[in-house]
């Protein structure tokens, strides 16, 4: 159970894999490194857009924050918050399970406000090859603008500390 005394952000790193963006554009979010945190949230956010023009997220595992050497980082469940005109109306999350794969999309989300999340555990890492980065993508929607970003919480520390002093997690 955790302390009253605790800060979410001793146990949390927050990190951007880009800053909200049109999605007209494949968007290649940035590498985070896992080496300090045992999981990682990847939480991409997205407005309404035109039907027919659905996001796809990829998922990408690496040696190193350079992301030299890489591969697909397969996943089985997404969680999924959308609504048709208002995401705040949504409380639950909608539990999603695929075949494992890299990718994820759904035919019906270009016209949604929605909140996909992907829990990444260290573990489904390669790490006997030294994978520990991981990389998330969304594929070019199309020509009609829909705006969408993608954050990464890298959580249970290996150690926790206070926020100013939480490892980094773009660096190796």
């Amino acid at each position: 159970m955790m302390s009253g005394n605790v800060n979410l952000l001793e146990m949390v790193q927050i990190q951007p894999a880009f800053s909200p963006a049109s999605l007209t554009t494949a968007r290649t979010g940035d590498v985070v490194s896992m080496k300090n945190y045992r999981r990682c949230l990847v939480l991409f956010v997205k407005g309404i857009g035109t039907a027919g023009q659905d996001p796809t997220i990829t998922l990408a595992q690496g040696t190193d924050v350079a992301f030299g050497t890489t591969k697909a980082l397969t996943f089985t469940t997404v969680y999924e918050k959308a609504d048709l005109t208002q995401i705040s109306d949504v409380g639950q999350w909608t539990k999603i399970t695929q075949a494992a794969a890299a990718t994820y999309t759904d035919t019906t989300a270009a016209e949604k406000e929605l909140v996909w999340a992907i829990d990444v555990k260290a573990e489904d890492l390669d790490t006997a090859n030294d994978y520990d980065c991981i990389r998330a993508s969304i594929g070019d929607v199309g020509t009609a603008s829909q705006l969408g970003t993608v954050l990464y919480l890298l959580y249970d520390p290996v150690q926790m500390t206070k926020p100013e002093s939480m490892p980094s997690a773009i660096a190796d």
